[in-house]
């Protein structure tokens, strides 16, 4: 091949060389800029779905539920809310109290009297004396421990009420015992003689307190005043409320809770100690 022939080549080859390095920095150029956009649209999507997210969750997002604290903390000791007097009224001849069983005295407490006044030939008197004291606890899906306090005292009145084998049963309304309380008084007739029932169930705030008082002449002995009974079980169950009162202190006394609830129930009502006559002695 000739000079000449090898210039002409060379000379038609470099505007070829120069268009395709001018599409190669086209390209070049272009990938940056389609990089820059495709990041720019992903974090844009990124940020529209993080906001969505968020609005969601805090959409979703309800307040904690609350509910009021109970009045009242604890309870006294049940064996210790009645004086040294009206003990001796009402069980003169009971040496000591028997305190019941309670996995947790806080929430549940209960002492009982028995007293024989034995008179040999001419009959005995016998009575018998129970304390029961029940304290709700505020809970969140239940509701507030005065509220559930209340369903169970309606439901111990119905209970006693309802107790089998009563005879001339009657009911009334006491003043002044707590919040709201009830008298049920009948007769319960049984091989040792006629018992004179007296209960009074009084509710204070987040406890009820249930009081049986009954009392029977036996081996020929009088039948006792059912009338005076039951004033001496509705001065007791006044003493018993005041008691509860007074264990919880000038807050609780006033309907000022001291502490938060703790959204545990002290005591379901459905494993509550029933009030029912039927079994007493």
């Amino acid at each position: 091949m000739s000079e000449g022939t090898m210039q002409r080549r060379a000379q038609r080859e470099q505007p070829e060389r120069a268009k395709r390095l001018t599409r190669v920095l086209v390209c070049a150029a272009a990938v940056p800029v389609m990089l820059v956009a495709t990041g720019c649209s992903s974090d844009s999507g990124s940020d529209d779905g993080g906001g969505d997210k968020a609005a969601s969750a805090s959409a979703s997002a309800s307040p904690s539920p609350t509910v009021q604290a109970a009045a009242y903390r604890t309870l006294p000791e049940a064996c210790r809310v009645l004086s040294k007097k009206t003990l001796k009224d009402l069980a003169p001849k009971a040496k000591s109290g028997k305190e019941g069983s309670s996995d947790d005295v806080a929430s549940r407490a209960s002492c009982s009297w028995s007293s024989l006044d034995n008179n040999g030939v001419k009959g005995s008197q016998f009575r018998w004396l129970n304390v029961s004291l029940l304290r709700f606890e505020s809970d969140t899906t239940r509701g507030p421990g005065d509220e559930l306090a209340q369903e169970y005292y309606d439901k111990q009145v119905r209970e006693v009420r309802a107790t089998p084998g009563a005879k001339g049963l009657s009911a009334q309304a006491v003043a002044g015992t707590g919040d709201e309380a009830t008298a049920v008084r009948y007769d319960l007739k049984k091989k040792e003689g006629t018992f004179k029932q007296q209960t009074v169930v009084a509710r204070v705030e987040n406890v009820v307190v249930t009081l049986d008082y009954n009392g029977a002449g036996l081996a020929g002995d009088k039948t006792p005043d059912a009338a005076a009974l039951l004033s001496d079980a509705k001065k007791a169950a006044r003493e018993a409320v005041l008691s509860v009162t007074r264990a919880n202190g000038p807050a609780a006394a006033s309907g000022s809770p001291s502490a938060p609830a703790s959204g545990r129930p002290s005591a379901p009502a459905s494993k509550a100690p029933s009030a029912s006559a039927s079994g007493k002695s």
